[in-house]
């Protein structure tokens, strides 16, 4: 096995996020953990969670509450429903990818929001929420002073970072922003002696291919379930 795959704490990368780095930000107590739900949707329990975990998990996202949580054949318990699912998989930086800082980009913060949260919604990266952008670094790419492209740091587990938000206006793909903005996230990542790594849809073929031709290795599927508590 390489040493990229086995890494054990990106199996779990949302519960050693929440009870690591991640700790100031956690919402509950006991074998249960997730973000505000301002922040992120994920929660997250700990490997083989048992009665109590899920029990924990309940209290915390309240009657007709939801959680969503990482991972491959979860046994969902009585009490909670299955709403969605998504195949995804889980990438790695090798030391191939090349990270650079770019000064031509912006840091973005919460006056941004407005701009960020349109981006998203018409490019859908994946989950992104008014908070989102307290998780780390975040930045972006403005073109006649409009919002045109921007990415930014999400789940950090010790010693990693998940680098996160990839999106580009489509009027403007094509023009490598996506890899300028990983390139600059990475080096920030890297500058604090962390790895940087990535999630992606399982059929988002196009943003895998541009992440293992930057050098980023796939290390496993994992499924992204949707979870309402009864």
């Amino acid at each position: 096995m390489s040493e990229i795959r086995d890494v054990p704490v990106l199996d779990q990368a949302a519960w050693a996020a929440l009870t690591g780095p991640h700790a100031r930000l956690a919402e509950g107590t006991g074998l249960a953990r997730r973000y505000p739900t301002d922040v992120s949707p994920f929660a997250a329990l700990p490997p083989a969670p048992d009665e109590r975990a899920w029990a924990d998990l309940r209290a915390l996202a309240g009657p007709g509450g939801t959680a969503l949580l990482a991972g491959d054949r979860l046994v969902v318990p009585a009490g909670w429903t299955a709403i969605a699912q998504v195949d995804g998989v889980q990438l790695v930086a090798t030391d191939a990818v090349k990270t650079e800082p770019d000064v031509e980009l912006v840091p973005l913060g919460d006056d941004d929001v407005p701009e960020m949260l349109d981006l998203v919604a018409r490019t859908r990266p994946g989950p992104f929420l008014p908070k989102t952008h307290h998780l780390g670094a975040y930045a972006g790419v403005r073109h006649d002073g409009a919002l045109i492209a921007m990415a930014g740091e999400r789940l950090h587990p010790p010693g990693y970072t998940e680098i996160s938000a990839v999106c580009t206006d489509p009027a403007f793909r094509g023009r490598g922003l996506a890899t300028r903005l990983i390139r600059a996230i990475a080096h920030g990542i890297r500058e604090r002696g962390e790895t940087p790594f990535l999630h992606a849809s399982a059929d988002n073929v196009g943003a895998i291919r541009l992440y293992e031709t930057m050098g980023f290795e796939l290390r496993r599927t994992v499924t992204f379930n949707v979870l309402r508590a009864a």
